[in-house]
């Protein structure tokens, strides 16, 4: 291949990662500092098209308290974007959907910690339930989506 046609592919390959780059969906992610999946977890959405930012703390019980997710939907860590909280390893392609769809709630939970998620990576026992994080604090959580 000649330099000029090595620069041209070089310069197109540079301009898709920045349009990528500007595309992707921030997100800010709450977690324990010594939680190795929430890390994974990240990553498993930086894969997927978000810019995640961590945030140590000590305190997710008060983190969890100021979004108001009801301790049976739990998960190891809680993540804000674009008005929606996220609470635990609810893997991306919900999370698209739920930007996607934009419903009339405050997001989405996979109670704590199952194996089979991303960032808890190995064999299901049984099929995973993602649920909505209803606006009304004690209603009953509907299913949006099992994996």
């Amino acid at each position: 291949m000649k330099t000029a046609s090595r620069i041209a592919v070089a310069v197109f390959a540079l301009t898709l990662q920045g349009a990528a780059m500007a595309a992707a969906i921030p997100v800010k992610l709450f977690k324990n500092p010594s939680c190795f999946c929430c890390d994974l977890y990240a990553k498993h959405l930086e894969q997927h098209g978000f810019k995640v930012e961590l945030v140590s703390t000590t305190d997710m019980a008060l983190v969890k308290q100021r979004h108001g997710i009801p301790e049976k939907l739990e998960g190891c860590h809680t993540a804000l974007l674009q008005g929606y909280v996220v609470e635990g390893l609810v893997p991306a392609q919900f999370v698209h959907r739920l930007l996607q769809e934009r419903p009339k709630i405050k997001g989405l939970a996979l109670p704590g910690m199952p194996v089979g998620a991303p960032g808890m990576e190995g064999p299901k026992s049984k099929p995973l339930q993602v649920y909505a994080l209803e606006p009304a604090p004690n209603a009953n959580p509907n299913v949006f989506g099992t994996f």
